[in-house]
């Protein structure tokens, strides 16, 4: 789980620099439409990091429920 953990915070930081580029004086437009795809595929695997991480979360809330 650290491990998992430690990507999906490097994965969060990486979107956070990709995110800033865009508000940055280093913006050029011919580089947009690849940073915005590279920052999309950076907010899928997000999603589904932490979308594992939840359903992990239920199904240890269930067995303590029990």
């Amino acid at each position: 789980m650290s491990e998992s953990k430690n990507n999906l915070n490097q994965r969060i930081e990486e979107l956070d620099k990709q995110v800033e580029w865009f508000y940055s004086d280093d913006f050029k437009l011919e580089e947009a439409v690849g940073r915005y795809k590279e920052a999309t595929k950076l907010a899928k695997e997000i999603e589904k990091d932490l979308s594992e991480l939840k359903n992990e979360i239920e199904v240890l809330s269930e067995d303590f429920s029990k």
